[in-house]
């Protein structure tokens, strides 16, 4: 069983939600995104989703954009964010970690190549947000040689039939990005996540998990009464952002709001 059948599963048994955290891959240096992949994974995060900094990431609010001009200007190549996966996995063996990537700097790099890099350093899964299940078929190949899942997202605005063609595609977890736009926090999650999961199970046995304007307890136990999972990601981004000039200041608060967040996943 892999990583995140693994997480999903075990987060089942103990009858809440897996909790999916979003940090971009040396934000906003190496050391404290290391430093602050830590804190997560000690702290309650059960899927680390970590984001390889591109110069062009159309799917991401200011706040992402921004964490990603920060990794590029301290430094990060793909071969840093390898390690950094590198460094991750040898504390924390079993925790899966998934990328979250654009097509561009996989197709760059080789395919192949690139995927063979990325389960070498310990990745476990593939969300390329740019490239469809339609077009996604050296990239599936090259994920079934190398043993990665796939992960592949349903919008709001995604009929039926196309629902199981993506479930189709998919090996790790649907991300169900739960509203239209970018990333960002929003004060209410959408009114449609139960029908919409719904819609999701009807054609997938795979976990769901829900993201995009998820940021405090109160939302993340609205979204695990019906999810998988919940994905979380500009509220921790916003940590680093708020405390660049004090390490320990970082690690700290993304220590109490993950704990904060983990703790609204029980059902």
């Amino acid at each position: 069983m892999s990583r995140l059948a693994s997480a999903f599963q075990l987060a089942r048994a103990r009858n809440r939600a897996a909790l999916v955290a979003y940090l971009c891959a040396g934000d906003p240096d190496f050391e404290r995104s290391l430093a602050a992949c830590r804190t997560l994974l000690a702290n309650g995060v059960d899927v680390l989703e970590l984001g390889v900094p591109f110069s062009d990431p159309l799917a991401d609010g200011p706040t992402n954009q921004l964490a990603a001009q920060r990794a590029l200007a301290g430094g990060m190549t793909a071969a840093r964010v390898f390690e950094l996966v590198r460094r991750i996995r040898a504390e924390f063996p079993a925790a899966p970690i998934v990328f979250y990537t654009y097509y561009n700097l996989v197709f760059s790099n080789g395919v192949e190549a690139y995927l063979h890099a990325a389960k070498e350093a310990g990745v476990d899964g593939m969300l390329t947000l740019d490239l469809p299940p339609e077009e996604a078929g050296e990239m599936a190949a090259a994920c079934r040689t190398h043993g990665l899942d796939t992960v592949f997202i349903v919008a709001p605005t995604t009929p039926d039939a196309r629902i199981a063609r993506i479930a189709a595609a998919t090996t790790g977890f649907i991300y169900y990005v739960s509203r239209e736009g970018v990333t960002g926090v929003r004060e209410q999650v959408a009114a449609n996540i139960p029908e919409a999961v719904a819609r999701i199970r009807a054609r997938t046995a795979l976990p769901v998990a829900v993201g995009f304007g998820i940021s405090t307890r109160a939302q993340v136990t609205q979204v695990a009464t019906h999810a998988d999972g919940v994905v979380v990601g500009s509220v921790l981004v916003n940590c680093i952002r708020d405390h660049l000039g004090s390490p320990e200041k970082i690690t700290a608060r993304l220590a109490a709001v993950v704990a904060e967040l983990a703790a609204g996943t029980q059902r």
